[in-house]
């Protein structure tokens, strides 16, 4: 084996020959240092073979990469056990921080002024009636489903399955059919179902006039929220009645839930939809899609929270009791209102379980094609 093949399969960095149809290239001396992060290879040295110093530039990579895949950041059992840590220590603080306030002398003085509710207005009514009861269930059935499959819009990057509109069974309809995943239709579904029972909801408490449980009627309803949250923070609940009336902060929940966050969340969601008309050039304008998409995901987060707070505090502060309010329709202390909130839960949970393609494509096919 003569000196030149040897020096090349040691890769000393000889250039192979030039090809029969071009010249040779000319000699030139010592080959200008690249500049690094450019994507060349670095030049080889005599002393450093090119196959052994290829290996090494890889080992350093792949070893960084490992690394980077390890990093707590990239681990989201580690993100979502630091997340947790924080929330305790943050109620751990606002607890601590609240019992010191309510034992300063003035804040006392205050928390006897308002204790966390004024009366209701005369002729008031008490109680909750059947369609509340049902319409309670349905709004917590619906919105548990739009908050998974919303969810699921945002985070799905293989859609199971497609939807396009039927025109031929949607004749008024000015927009062409737009293909979207059968998510996206089944939580487009769950809004319209939820949006028609929030407006009956709506229509029912101010026919019946229990609407002046859940809307402020007298400026004291602000002292009396912080009252009351001052109250939640230091475990030092305050006393209620919800058959009868709400706590400020309560009532203030409700409406901003009822009256904001569920408007917000139906005017964000249709504009982003296909069924927004595209011939509504100038109102588009005038609300681009962008900020809809900008207001639609905190205001479900605002949902989630509220959801969160709302049971803890049903299951803490008297759970049959308040079980009872909602439904078993009576002022008691029994297992009647707990056994029928279960049946709801196996109720939520089963559609929980069955919001999947093989159960939602017949029931979308009806109104539209179904594919891949």
């Amino acid at each position: 084996m003569n000196d030149e093949t040897q020096r090349v399969r040691r890769g000393l960095g000889e250039k192979p020959p030039a090809a029969p149809n071009h010249p040779p290239a000319p000699e030139a001396g010592p080959a200008p240092t690249l500049r690094r992060g450019l994507g060349e290879p670095a030049p080889a040295t005599p002393s450093a073979p090119a196959p052994a110093t290829s290996s090494a530039q890889a080992t350093p990579a792949s070893g960084t990469a490992a690394a980077s895949d390890a990093s707590p950041r990239r681990n989201p059992v580690v993100r979502w056990l630091v997340l947790a840590a924080g929330l305790l220590v943050l109620a751990a603080l606002t607890i601590i921080g609240a019992r010191v306030l309510i034992g300063v002398p003035a804040v006392q003085d205050f928390l006897d002024t308002y204790r966390g509710e004024y009366p209701p207005p005369d002729g008031a009514p008490v109680g909750f009636p059947v369609w509340l009861s049902w319409a309670h269930f349905l709004n917590a059935f619906f919105l548990v489903l739009i908050i998974k499959t919303g969810w699921q819009v945002r985070t799905q990057r293989k859609p199971p399955a497609s939807w396009v509109r039927d025109n031929t069974r949607w004749p008024r309809t000015k927009n062409p059919p737009r293909k979207i995943s059968i998510t996206l239709w089944l939580h487009l579904a769950l809004d319209a179902l939820w949006f028609l029972n929030g407006v009956a909801f709506v229509v029912l408490l101010i026919v019946t006039g229990h609407w002046v449980r859940v809307v402020p009627t007298s400026w004291e309803v602000v002292p009396n929220a912080l009252s009351a949250a001052l109250q939640y923070a230091s475990l030092e609940w305050p006393t209620e009645n919800g058959w009868v009336n709400y706590n400020s902060l309560q009532q203030l929940a409700y409406f901003v839930t009822i009256f904001i966050a569920a408007p917000l969340a139906a005017a964000t969601g249709i504009r982003m939809s296909g069924a927004w008309p595209q011939d509504w050039t100038r109102l588009s304008r005038l609300y681009p899609v962008e900020v809809a998409r900008a207001v639609h995901f905190p205001v479900m987060l605002y949902f989630v929270l509220f959801l969160t707070a709302h049971v803890t505090l049903v299951l803490a502060t008297g759970t049959l009791r308040n079980l009872n309010h909602m439904y078993g329709g009576q002022d008691a202390v029994n297992w009647t209102g707990a056994l029928i909130f279960a049946v709801s839960l196996l109720t939520m949970a089963g559609a929980w379980v069955a919001a999947r393609p093989i159960v939602i494509a017949p029931i979308a096919g009806l109104f539209g094609k179904v594919g891949r």
